[in-house]
């Protein structure tokens, strides 16, 4: 747990990095998604594993970057964690495969964004060196996730 109790990304979601990867999970529970299922079976945001991950990531940059007084790279790191979740639902929810293709690109996009800024705050000191791998991990997770997405969509 965090100094204010909460818990971390890690301690939420202790996952076998690998294994995920190389799997094709995408959704928790009933709603796990495999290459054959289609975007059809899918209710609403809580549902999707990727979703949960990314919020999660966002709890987590922000609470890294709370202390930091460089407002513009804080600023920076957490509007693209920000984008990783928040493109996931927009793309859901515009009823539109296509433009849920397109979300999702952009999420791989921001994924990337997350994953270099995390050098640098590894740099500034603003987290450890396990912690910037840790969280890139997750970042490669959700990424790996929106890709199977994708493929899946792409049928």
């Amino acid at each position: 747990a965090t100094s204010n109790g909460k818990k971390d990304f890690g301690e939420l979601f202790t996952l076998n990095v690998e294994s995920m990867l190389k799997s094709n999970v995408v959704f928790q529970g009933e709603e796990m998604m495999n290459a054959e299922k289609s975007k059809d079976m899918i209710n609403s945001i809580e549902e999707m594993y990727i979703w949960k991950l990314s919020r999660c990531l966002v709890n987590d940059i922000y609470r890294m970057m709370s202390n930091c007084k460089d407002y513009g790279f804080r600023d920076q790191i957490q509007r693209a964690a920000v984008s990783i979740m928040n493109n996931i639902a927009e793309g859901l929810y515009s009823g539109y495969k296509s433009r849920f293709i397109f979300h999702l690109k952009v999420t791989k996009g921001s994924c990337a964004e997350v994953i270099s800024m995390l050098y640098l705050c590894e740099d500034f000191n603003h987290c450890t060196k396990a912690k910037r791998m840790e969280l890139q991990n997750q970042i490669k997770v959700i990424s790996a996730g929106c890709q199977r997405l994708i493929e899946s969509l792409k049928g």
